[in-house]
């Protein structure tokens, strides 16, 4: 897609900064950073993907873009991995002032919102389409947070969960749906840098009962909108923060999910994988007629492909269909080459037909 077509799709979705896509890495199944405030996982993302804060905002203290990297520095990336429906983030922040020693929201703070299926509109009670709703508790257990999700990160957290879930769904913050790590040697008022990661689940639809959420699916090159902000606080007895740098540069991304910004769920960087991979899907068309569907997914530059059905019968199509005379357990192979090589694979029994 053209640089072109990007920037009117993002128009199209309605999202905040039309003109630019942010990237969101991803890590190759064998190589998923774990949650332990160790970066090294992160070593292998290139710092293309690395966000500063060259680009966020205040939009609310009147600093604009001039940020002075002593009082605050602050990188993030974001990452995904195939088949898992999470987003992984990397926040590492240089404070000379870290204040997170009392029990409300005054807290150095990460908030991010996630629009998983590009809804877009109000997520928030507060900003309800419909005034006469806005300050009804009731409207927010039936709208707040459902199709977009706002985690108030507290950096650090010290004798309090990781983050507010601003919403409905304070189960969304716990595992399966998130985890996180936070490593750093300073106390309460003092200087220092702060490593946290993280992982959360993007919901379409996250409701108070979560037996009836829809998690967001993940997919290569699907756009998402993301959006964060931070919130840095310089004075325990301040009434509210000093800086709210974000990167939407639009104050109502917190709940707005039209004011988030467009991410792109990237494909494995080529570096990270084999110059030629086999890889296939099937999908049984008809079960008594025994009629499979058979998807190539292989990667790298093939010019041949031959299916062994594990009945007696191949084909060289690339995406055959294949009847099978007699039912059984079939053992199926692909085989893929091209001008750097060959690769195979096969799928055990996964193909058992009456």
């Amino acid at each position: 897609m053209t640089s072109t077509c990007l920037i009117l799709a993002a128009i199209a979705i309605g999202l905040e900064r039309p003109n630019v896509e942010f990237q969101i890495f991803q890590f190759p199944a064998n190589q998923i950073p774990r949650i332990d405030g160790d970066s090294s996982d992160w070593s292998i993302v290139p710092d293309s993907y690395a966000i500063g804060m060259k680009q966020l905002r205040d939009t609310v203290k009147g600093q604009g873009d001039k940020h002075d990297p002593n009082n605050l520095d602050v990188k993030v990336k974001v990452g995904w991995v195939e088949g898992l429906n999470q987003l992984y983030f990397l926040y590492e922040a240089h404070d000379n002032y870290w204040d997170f020693d009392r029990n409300d929201l005054h807290n150095d703070i990460f908030e991010i919102v996630i629009d998983g299926d590009l809804s877009g509109g109000p997520l928030i009670r507060q900003m309800h389409p419909d005034e006469k709703l806005r300050k009804r508790l009731d409207t927010h257990f039936s709208f707040h947070g459902i199709h977009a999700q706002n985690y108030h990160i507290f950096t650090p957290a010290q004798g309090k969960d990781w983050t507010m879930v601003w919403g409905c769904q304070p189960w969304i913050k716990d595992l399966p749906y998130a985890n996180s790590a936070c490593v750093y040697d300073f106390k309460p008022g003092e200087s220092g840098k702060l490593t946290l990661e993280f992982f959360v689940t993007p919901f379409d639809h996250a409701p108070a009962d979560k037996t009836r959420a829809i998690p967001t699916q993940l997919s290569e090159n699907k756009v998402i909108g993301l959006s964060w902000a931070v919130l840095d606080y310089d004075d325990r007895e301040a009434d509210t923060y000093a800086g709210f740098w974000n990167l939407s540069h639009k104050t109502t991304m917190y709940g707005n999910a039209s004011d988030l910004v467009a991410f792109r769920l990237m494909p494995v960087e080529k570096h990270l994988r084999k110059s030629m991979e086999a890889n296939w899907s099937f999908h049984v068309l008809s079960g008594p007629g025994r009629t499979v569907a058979f998807h190539d997914h292989s990667y790298g530059n093939i010019t041949a492909w031959r299916w062994d059905f594990g009945d007696g019968h191949t084909s060289t199509d690339r995406h055959p269909i294949h009847r099978y005379q007699k039912p059984g357990e079939f053992i199926v192979t692909l085989y893929v080459e091209g001008p750097e090589g060959k690769a195979r694979h096969t799928k055990i029994w996964d193909i058992t037909l009456p």
